[in-house]
């Protein structure tokens, strides 16, 4: 009776084991098989899912508005932009060895990520050509901020991000870094922004 036992244990643990070679014969893929490639993000999820990273935002759930906002080009810059953030600030500076002003930090995310060379000064990329002056109720990922705080117009660019928030070269002895808009000293020198055309819109003028 002992090896009648023994045997049927080991029949039991061969079907056991052949079940899961065969995955039971049912077409159903084993836990181990390579994994189909996941769809790409779409360019707005991943503007949103890197503020929710960095926690510049609280959920990227529910926000379908916000979403629809950023096409793909401004995706590519804010994307660009953010990986900036911890570069010293250094007046007239314009790469990340050297470090960045504010109008070289914009600069050089236009012109890396959507090909548009901007002026040097954020005064002369507030009047650009081609740039479309927008309200603040209807600011988008990508669009320029300018804010006066030198005591005259324009006279510092950022880049808004999203929810509220741009990312900036803020001043000596600090570094790249995204602030909020609506933090009391930002609202009361903001100064306009302007929409630059995005790859495969066309041109269009400062109404």
């Amino acid at each position: 009776m002992r090896e009648v036992s023994r045997l049927s244990l080991l029949r039991q643990r061969v079907a056991r084991w052949s079940c899961v070679g065969l995955v039971c014969l049912a077409g159903v893929a084993p836990s181990w098989a390579a994994p189909e490639a996941a769809p790409s993000p779409a360019p707005g999820n991943a503007v949103l899912r890197l503020l929710q990273s960095s926690g510049l935002v609280e959920s990227v759930d529910g926000r379908p508005s916000l979403l629809s906002q950023v096409q793909e080009g401004a995706s590519q810059l804010v994307l660009t932009a953010m990986d900036f953030i911890g570069v010293r600030y250094r007046r007239g500076g314009n790469s990340a060895d050297a470090g960045f002003d504010c109008s070289g930090f914009t600069r050089h995310i236009f012109e890396n990520s959507i090909g548009l060379v901007l002026p040097r000064r954020a005064a002369e990329q507030a009047n650009a050509p081609g740039l479309l002056s927008i309200p603040l109720e209807d600011l988008k990922p990508g669009d320029l901020v300018f804010f006066n705080t030198l005591r005259a117009t324009f006279s510092h660019v950022g880049i808004y991000i999203g929810d509220g928030k741009f990312i900036h070269a803020p001043r000596t002895g600090a570094a790249v870094r995204v602030e909020d808009m609506r933090d009391a000293y930002w609202a009361k020198r903001f100064n306009g922004a302007r929409r630059a055309p995005m790859p495969g819109e066309g041109q269009r003028t400062t109404p």
